[in-house]
């Protein structure tokens, strides 16, 4: 699989591009700050895009939308529980002191046990409170196999866990969402954060501080 991450300042949130290398059909996951290094990928790759998929629609994931979708033309999909959240992206930029414009509206909502093509590969959404009310982890493996790549948003990261202090977080649901989600996939299952670097459920089962003797 064709998997290509970027991230910009102010925030250095990752955004990514998958790809199908045979059949260039790809995803972007994310659409940020840093939209216009994934949109040259896209090309750099000579993929189709089909969707772009969100994680959840804080500022920072989602200030890229509108910039991708114009030049994309394809639909975008988010969790229900997150739409009120984009909604409010301008108010959100306010909270940073940034001026954001406001995002195309959301075309697509996940459902529960959807599987997204793309190619030779799937993506399946599953739900994980606690960051936010609509975080998703998007598993992403090859048709027909359990998917081993997770890409997690702001839920895991590699030696620390999501900020649970803006509105709509909860740190007992985010706990949870860890355990009893991510921590299914196995330690081998690769983790790719909404920041920071890449790593796995069992490197956090064993060495994260913040889940220790919790999870």
């Amino acid at each position: 699989m064709i998997l290509e991450t970027r991230a910009a300042e102010p925030f250095y949130k990752n955004g990514f591009v998958l790809g199908c290398e045979e059949t260039r059909e790809g995803v972007l996951i994310d659409p940020g700050d840093e939209v216009e290094d994934l949109l040259e990928l896209v090309q750099q790759h000579r993929l189709t895009m089909t969707r772009i998929l969100l994680t959840h629609a804080h500022l920072d994931h989602i200030s890229g939308v509108g910039r991708a979708k114009r030049v994309l033309q394809v639909p975008v999909i988010l969790h229900a529980a997150d739409v009120p959240l984009y909604e409010a992206v301008v108010q959100q930029g306010a909270m940073f002191g940034l001026h954001v414009e406001p995002q195309p509206p959301v075309d697509e909502l996940y459902r529960p046990d959807q599987v997204i093509r793309f190619g030779h590969y799937d993506v399946r959404p599953h739900h994980t409170p606690g960051h936010c009310p609509g975080g998703v982890c998007l598993q992403v493996g090859p048709v027909g196999t359990v998917g081993q790549q997770l890409f997690v948003g702001d839920t895991l990261f590699a030696g620390s866990i999501g900020r649970t202090d803006l509105p709509g977080g909860d740190h007992a649901t985010l706990l949870a969402s860890i355990r009893h989600v991510l921590f299914a996939f196995g330690d081998e299952a690769i983790v790719y954060p909404g920041h920071g670097p890449a790593t796995t459920i069992g490197e956090e089962r064993r060495t994260n501080p913040f889940l220790q003797d919790r999870c």
